[in-house]
């Protein structure tokens, strides 16, 4: 493995490519969908050992990205320093606490109840995002991130819970803002590729552990054959190429404002469950994909207005302190 971190290592937004303003917000929207598209086959695996299927993903994921870095003639990019804590949070929050959180929740909540939690994800996300720039959030960007959660609020819809179950929802909601957070000092350097791989590793050799103690060193020999597809999915669609859209996403028009499409998430999956062959959607949730809409559109043309401003510097080093990650 090499050791290089060339600049083809970092990102595709050097000097001399230059890139369209809306593949930021459409990177981030195609990212979220394909997380919410888990939702479809989270019922293949419902029998299956949890810690064992998610440490069994973020491997295949980390092979998955090595020959993605191969095959675009990227170099491995290795971390310094400090950046290696930030990259065990993000491991250890968004990829493993994360799903401790939900699974544990449900067992003291209603799956809406953790719903709900996730969708507040875009205001913490719209204040976070500039804090870590040591900027001031845009007042903008923090209305659209309340309207996105509102819609998604509405999508996902209420449910009962315990105090045991708020305390899981609480963790939820921070574990998946920190995925996108704590990415953001590290991703200008390591890129999308980088933060994913690392991140990805570090998550599957945790998760590999939770499952040999909980679950026991057999656990992986109980996966069925029909669990395959599914796992595939979870691997390289909703991992590999989610983040890599996700992060690219991030480093082009900051955490505020990609935290704006965390909403499509519920929307993604109530569309989905009708594609399966589930029931179509009361008015209520499609009222909630209105809002959303309404708050991921007002939201980005804040930002569109800001980039053409003059003295700004544009889309792709946007006003919420994060810098894309090649500049």
């Amino acid at each position: 493995m090499t050791t290089s971190t060339r600049p083809a290592a970092r990102s595709d937004t050097r000097p001399g490519r230059p890139v369209a303003p809306w593949s930021g917000p459409l990177f981030a929207a195609l990212g979220m969908a394909l997380v919410g598209s888990q939702v479809a086959v989270s019922g293949v695996l419902a029998d299956a050992p949890l810690f064992a299927v998610q440490a069994l993903r973020y491997t295949l994921a980390a092979l998955g990205l090595l020959v993605v870095l191969r095959a675009t003639g990227r170099a491995v990019p290795v971390p310094r320093g400090r950046e290696w804590v930030w990259l065990g949070g993000v491991a250890l929050s968004g990829l493993v606490l994360f799903n401790v959180g939900v699974v544990r929740g449900v067992a003291h909540a209603e799956p809406a109840v953790i719903g709900v939690a996730v969708a507040a994800v875009p205001v913490l996300l719209a204040l976070g995002g500039p804090l870590l720039g040591r900027t001031r959030p845009a007042p903008a960007v923090v209305a659209a991130a309340v309207v996105v959660t509102l819609g998604a609020v509405l999508v996902t819809g209420g449910g009962r819970t315990d105090a045991a179950g708020l305390g899981y929802a609480l963790l939820t909601l921070v574990c998946e803002a920190g995925f996108t957070l704590l990415a953001v000092p590290v991703l200008r350097r390591l890129g999308p590729h980088g933060v994913s791989l690392h991140a990805v590793w570090i998550a599957a050799v945790a998760l590999w552990g939770l499952s040999l103690v909980t679950e026991g060193p057999g656990a992986v020999g109980t996966l069925r054959a029909e669990h395959v597809p599914a796992m595939l999915h979870l691997a390289l669609g909703v991992t590999v190429v989610a983040f890599l859209l996700w992060y690219t996403a991030v480093g082009r028009i900051g955490p505020g404002r990609a935290g704006l499409f965390t909403g499509v998430v519920p929307v993604a999956s109530a569309v989905g469950g009708v594609l399966l062959g589930g029931p179509v959607p009361g008015p209520i949730v499609w009222l909630g994909v209105g809002v959303v809409v309404v708050g991921v559109v007002l939201g980005m043309r804040t930002g569109l207005e800001a980039a053409q401003a003059p003295g700004d510097r544009g889309p792709a080093t946007p006003r919420t302190g994060t810098q894309p990650p090649g500049a």
